[in-house]
């Protein structure tokens, strides 16, 4: 049997970080550490300072240089800092050898995003990808981390499945690993099953996507009741959730809130949340939320984009819905190649909302075809299957049987086509 899937949270006094970047060439430090600050916060931490280091790349040692490290160190002392978070993930190396300079704490944005991961995982799928996410980064730093692996320490980087001291070893690591891996194969299976019934059913599955705290889960509940849970913070909600709705034409979709990407998000969670990030993989239309309001609204997109094409889902047709048009949006707004068409609303106050199912349901019926059949009294498997998966555009009772007239997919033209009307 397997193991029970356990996440241990410790509470500590507020952490006061200071956050560290290289800035390399074409790189904005600025922006990226704007949201390692957004991150620090979601995890319960202040940050005191920042440092930026402008390099042709980052030391492999120790990340920045020495008199960087210096000026690091004395700020520390300076702001009563308890550790650093560098914007970028470490080598073990790097890690180990900015510790003992600084004599402080060091973190890096990899394990910061895990440690939010393991706070706010609620569901036993969404635990397990974290813990697997977790224990593949750390098995990646077993080598050469010498004390550090008798230390169960506590704060930002420290909750999941936490350190096990020196028994925690690669062996472990390993089993662990197997172990969850054969887990989320079983919840990848029941997934499966349950699209081929949607597929069966011919149920139009729409995706939501977008960048975290693009306002993915706030539509949802304004859409469905879902009572998902949405703050203004980053990865509010990680775990999937799929609701039912009925667009203003009548069609029925299945509406389902996906995790919320972010730059440089680790490639362990892509790998762990695979099962759950299929999903998209199998939509029929995936619903682009972009907070309008945010200042790197287009570099955000990018980023969607390109962690939609790692996932291999380049060639779903695409809405882009620009939210929080309510607040203040910085005009003419960028137009989305990329998007079969735009919509642009308020999941807060409702605004635009209603034009955009019309522009869902549009795009649906652009996948359908309108044809005109008969069917005899006599086959009502046939006209109760009709009803249950095509759009009735007309009916009418005919001496011959009934006369319809209906939006259909490909599979749907082919089994009607007995009862085809010229």
């Amino acid at each position: 049997m397997a193991k029970e899937t356990k996440l241990y949270n410790i509470e500590e006094e507020e952490e006061r970080v200071i956050l560290v970047a290289v800035e390399e060439d074409g790189t904005d430090a600025e922006s990226f550490l704007n949201e390692l600050e957004e991150l620090a916060k979601t995890a319960g931490a202040v940050t005191v300072g920042r440092v930026i280091q402008r390099r042709e790349k980052r030391h492999p040692g120790h990340y920045i240089g020495k008199g960087k490290i210096e000026e690091v160190k004395m700020l520390i002392n300076a702001v009563d800092a308890t550790g650093i978070i560098c914007d970028d993930e470490l080598s073990p190396a790097q890690m180990r050898n900015l510790e003992e300079m600084l004599g402080t704490k060091v973190m890096d944005r990899t394990m910061l995003i895990l440690d939010i991961f393991a706070a706010r995982a609620l569901s036993n799928e969404g635990k397990i990808q974290v813990e697997l996410a977790q224990l593949k980064y750390r098995l990646t730093r077993l080598s050469g981390q010498g004390t550090s692996l008798s230390r169960l320490g506590g704060g930002i980087g420290t909750r999941g499945p936490g350190e096990k001291k020196l028994e925690t070893d690669r062996r472990y690591i390993k089993d662990r690993i197997s172990e969850l891996e054969g887990e989320l194969k079983n919840i990848q299976t029941h997934r499966e099953l349950l699209r081929n019934g949607r597929n069966k059913r011919g149920t139009i599955s729409v995706s939501l996507v977008g960048y975290t705290n693009a306002g993915k889960s706030t539509l949802l509940n304004r859409l469905t009741d879902a009572g998902v849970l949405a703050e203004n913070k980053l990865f509010a909600t990680l775990d999937t959730t799929t609701r039912s709705l009925k667009l203003p034409g009548g069609t029925e979709i299945l509406l389902t809130d996906t995790v919320g990407f972010i730059r440089k998000l680790p490639h362990h969670l892509i790998r762990a949340f695979r099962a759950t990030l299929e999903e998209l993989k199998y939509a029929d239309i995936l619903l682009h939320v972009v907070d309008a309001s945010n200042p790197d609204r287009q570099e955000q997109m990018n980023t969607v984009y390109d962690t939609l094409k790692e996932l291999g889902c380049e060639n779903t047709p695409v809405i882009t819905v620009y939210n929080k048009m309510d607040r203040d949006v910085e005009l003419p707004l960028t137009i989305d190649f990329n998007a079969r068409c735009e919509a642009r609303i308020s999941a807060l106050d409702g605004k635009g909302v209603e034009a955009m199912l019309e522009t869902i349901e549009k795009l649906i019926k652009s996948f359908k075809k309108s044809i005109k059949v008969c069917i005899p009294y006599s086959d009502g498997k046939t006209a109760s299957m009709v009803y249950g998966r095509c759009e009735v555009i007309s009916e009418e009772h005919t001496g011959n049987g009934i006369l319809m007239e209906l939006y259909v997919d490909e599979e749907m033209e082919n089994r009607l086509s007995n009862y085809l009307v010229k």
